[in-house]
């Protein structure tokens, strides 16, 4: 006879503690039921309640969170399936190592859970920095040496995407009657520091249009042409992609428009005169904030 099992709410008041409790473990640390399928609700099998009681009785002697739950796993491994390894995220940040794991388990839901605590935290762009992209390093570190993750990436990327577009208030009216113009390089399609970026300006009452992904320089000149922005923001991931000429290309308009380029890809780039490089996400929200202040006075 199998032994039985105990839903969420008798576990934790077994253990003496809230049941969103068992959920942060679960989330963060993989102590949750084993058994767990989709569609069923979640009930711990005597092994699972075990491996709890072993994190508590860590806790109590006063071991940190991620050192309790290291310690339980560790004891109630399973020899026979061989945990994946885990994604090193450089820096001490918790939501980070947590999104890490989670992203290594295909956890959508918990990477998700988890990109939301960090920006009703600290915003888009301290999520971004201090969460997102050492997660992104990692991944991309560990596809770099063995060929692996490639999946975790992309679901690591849709998440994120997901999760700064619904951080994206919808402006009714925004400080700047003239938008300001995001799009990736031509041939650049890392577009997903542009959605931080539209998020973070979006909070700040500055109106954006988004035009994502690889635009050609002719479509990049018309939308020009068409909007009349106050200020032009171009990424490039990648050097081969940070191309000045494409300023060149841009059609001159009454109204002055300000030229900004953000990303790696224009380190080496020679820009002219009226471009501007902009370094870090924050400092870039920062200044296009200044450039729509002074527009209007």
């Amino acid at each position: 006879m199998p032994e039985p099992s105990l839903p969420v709410a008798a576990v934790a008041r077994r253990l003496g503690v809230a049941p969103s409790t068992l959920r942060t473990w679960d989330r963060r640390y993989g102590l949750g039921p084993r058994g767990h399928t989709t569609g069923r609700h979640r009930r711990y099998s005597p092994e699972d309640v075990a491996r709890l009681e072993l994190m508590q009785r860590a806790l109590l002697r006063g071991a940190s969170p991620a050192e309790a739950a290291e310690y339980a796993l560790k004891v109630h491994a399973e020899p026979e399936k061989p945990a994946p390894q885990p994604i090193v995220v450089p820096g001490e940040s918790t939501l980070a190592k947590g999104l890490g794991r989670a992203a290594l388990a295909m956890d959508g839901l918990g990477v998700q859970r988890l990109l939301v605590e960090a920006i009703e935290a600290d915003g888009v762009v301290a999520c971004w920095d201090r969460v997102v992209r050492p997660v992104l390093t990692a991944v991309a570190g560990r596809w770099a040496h063995s060929g692996a993750c490639v999946e975790v990436e992309h679901l690591l990327n849709e998440c994120v995407l997901a999760a700064m577009i619904a951080a994206t208030p919808l402006l009714g009216r925004a400080r700047n009657p003239r938008p300001v113009l995001l799009s990736c390089a031509p041939d650049e399609r890392h577009s997903l520091p542009l959605y931080v970026l539209r998020a973070a300006l979006a909070r700040r009452e500055v109106g954006t249009q988004m035009l994502g992904a690889a635009l050609p320089a002719d479509a990049l000149a018309s939308a020009v042409r068409r909007t009349a922005p106050a200020a032009v923001v171009l990424w490039a991931q990648l050097p081969r992609h940070g191309d000045p000429a494409v300023f060149g290309r841009l059609p001159r308009t009454r109204q002055k428009i300000r030229m900004f380029v953000c990303g790696p890809g224009w380190a080496l780039a020679r820009l002219p005169s009226q471009v501007q490089r902009l370094d870090v996400l924050a400092d870039a929200v920062d200044r296009i904030e200044a450039v729509v202040a002074g527009a209007r006075e």
